[in-house]
């Protein structure tokens, strides 16, 4: 059995502005020459740049982003047409549990040299560090079949997430970062039984969603 796919989902819907929005305070007291004055915001404090990372309970998994109802096809195959439902949204983000703030786009690009390093994984070039990174859309795709059965179309992503610890001057920021790398897509039969299939792969997840969790496709493997 053949499956062409002729369009993927990777345009951008909306962005997300997490990790670069500035913290404030009040400042209190009278303004002293050229100062702030009474009630006014300032940022809070912050740590300097050239600092040293310390990355620490990395996770990096495929996720099931989006899945549609499973399609009876007839004899010789044809496209399928039923659209994807949303399940989640990939996240790309910066939180601080202590410590001052560190620019969260200096972050992400620790999180990706530390791949490159460690795994010999380039994790999407410039994209993945970036803050406002748009999502991916789950657009109406064009997968045409070329076999009769029950097809479930699906989409997700590899997100990857890892606590941090900072320290320049004296000062250590302790923190988490997420983000995500690759914006996939595919295609199963609920009767055919999933390569390789684990628990928490997409694929695996979508033929229970989609399928029964009864059905070969959704059936895994014991180890």
């Amino acid at each position: 059995m053949k499956i062409r796919r002729t369009c993927l989902a990777a345009s951008a819907v909306a962005a997300l502005l997490t990790g670069a929005v500035a913290c404030t305070s009040d400042a209190g007291g009278p303004p002293a020459a050229g100062g702030v004055a009474e009630g006014a915001k300032r940022p809070l404090d912050t740590v300097c740049a050239g600092g040293s990372y310390t990355w620490f309970n990395v996770s990096d998994q495929n996720v099931l982003t989006g899945v549609a109802e499973k399609q009876k096809i007839g004899k010789g195959g044809g496209p399928l047409t039923n659209k994807l439902s949303l399940l989640r949204t990939p996240v790309t983000a910066v939180t601080f549990e202590k410590g001052p703030r560190v620019d969260a786009g200096a972050v992400l690009r620790s999180l990706r040299a530390h791949f490159a390093d460690t795994q010999a994984l380039d994790l999407d070039g410039f994209g993945f560090a970036d803050v406002h990174r748009p999502v991916p859309k789950l657009a109406s795709n064009t997968t045409t079949v070329t076999a009769a059965g029950t097809f479930v179309d699906y989409a997700w992503v590899r997100q990857v997430t890892a606590d941090f610890q900072y320290t320049c001057g004296g000062k250590r920021s302790v923190g988490r970062a997420t983000g995500w790398d690759i914006d996939g897509s595919g295609v199963l039969e609920c009767s055919t039984p999933v390569d390789d299939a684990k628990e928490a792969a997409p694929a695996s997840e979508a033929a229970r969603l989609a399928c029964g969790r009864n059905s070969p496709a959704a059936r895994v493997k014991k180890p």
